[in-house]
């Protein structure tokens, strides 16, 4: 039996469960605001400069041998 055929066969609905605290909204929202900071802002560059920094490595390598 699936989860969604239990939930209902118990006679529950999502209705039962209410809202969702305004704090955890709010949590959320910060922690999603942190995610993205910190994977497009600080991770990315980054990233991209380790690419950079091979690339010129291999470009060296290739024009010494």
């Amino acid at each position: 039996m699936s989860e969604r055929s239990l939930w209902r066969a118990e006679g529950r609905s999502l209705e039962d469960r209410g809202w969702v605290p305004l704090r955890f909204l709010a949590l959320w929202t910060a922690l999603l605001g942190v995610a993205v900071l910190l994977f497009y802002v600080l991770l990315t560059p980054f990233w991209i400069g380790l690419r950079a920094v091979a690339w010129l490595a291999e470009f060296g390598a290739r024009r010494r041998s």
